[in-house]
């Protein structure tokens, strides 16, 4: 194998920067699990609305298939423009409170796994990353009524509990995210995943409740406050849109019924609230009412 770390170009040795160790990685890479475009939602609206700064940069010209995936180009009348250049890049973030993290973005890589795996180890090891977290959609035979359900995996047992709606044992075809995660375990890191269960019927089209989902599951694991208001928004028109077309075919209102009538025999009963840790349970009315009076009791004596 060639030297892996000749695949990646550090931005003005940032890496040393004692504010990027020791934090958590979220790795969105667009590959083959990407139902509904949950991976381009959630790089476009982090890299939008959170403080971003490049830290790295992977050789993409040794690790993308260009015939197999051409990138686009600007024809503007007689002249080409703005090519648009692959780029697989490591990102320092901060989230709205302030919150520091890291992200790997860009297109999966077509050509030498192994190599740009052991890579992105060695910048984990060089960060010291804590806990690594991955995400994807995958289409499936169920409905868009339903909350979404999701396949939760890793070495973090405690993140999975009460959130997971599904997990089979198969053979499925391996992906980059796979093998990073292997390569992390290996390190002894924290490794977490989510792959979201999007409606078969709607995996082609960007559908931003996967793209909330996902957002909120990451950050619950992170401990972070990720960005959703817009891609909420969206998701009301989307829903709309999917309401309208719904009621106009009695063809695709029978189709959602019998997914909801097999999503309702299956569905797990209860889900733990992403708000809550493993093991929390949800205060009662009295408790509630306590942490308040509490609180506005605190307010009052900071005002005097």
């Amino acid at each position: 194998m060639l030297d892996p770390m000749s695949l990646i170009r550090l931005d003005d040795e940032r890496i040393d920067d004692v504010d990027l160790q020791g934090r958590d990685l979220l790795i969105a890479l667009d590959g083959q699990a990407d139902a509904g475009r949950v991976v381009k939602q959630v790089r476009e609206s982090l890299l939008e609305h959170s403080e971003a700064t490049r830290i790295a940069a992977f050789d993409a010209d040794q690790l993308i298939d260009y015939r197999s995936r051409r990138p686009h180009i600007t024809f503007a009348g007689d002249h080409f423009t703005a090519y648009q250049r692959p780029r697989i890049e490591l990102y320092a973030l901060r989230d709205g409170l302030g919150t520091p993290f890291l992200m790997l973005t860009g297109p999966e890589p077509d050509l030498q796994w192994d190599r740009f795996t052991s890579a992105v180890g060695h910048l984990a090891a060089a960060l010291n990353v804590c806990l690594a977290v991955s995400f994807g959609g995958v289409p499936m035979p169920v409905p868009h009524t339903r909350q979404l359900g999701v396949t939760v995996y890793g070495n973090r047992p405690d993140l999975a509990e009460g959130v997971t709606t599904w997990n089979p044992s198969a053979e499925i075809p391996a992906s980059v995210n796979y093998l990073i995660e292997l390569e992390l375990m290996q390190q002894g890191r924290d490794v977490v995943g989510y792959t979201l269960h999007v409606p078969h019927y709607l995996g082609d089209a960007e559908y931003p409740q996967v793209a909330v989902a996902a957002l909120e599951h990451c950050g619950a694991a992170m401990g972070l406050g990720l960005p959703t208001d817009e891609l909420r928004e969206a998701a009301r028109r989307v829903e709309e849109q999917i309401h309208h077309q719904v009621e106009g075919s009695e063809e695709i209102q029978k189709m959602v019924a019998s997914f909801e009538q097999r999503f309702d025999e299956v569905a797990p009963k209860e889900r733990r609230s992403l708000l809550l840790g493993a093991g929390e349970e949800v205060p009662d009315g009295e408790d509630i009412a306590e942490a308040v009076e509490a609180y506005l009791s605190d307010q009052a004596s900071d005002e005097h």
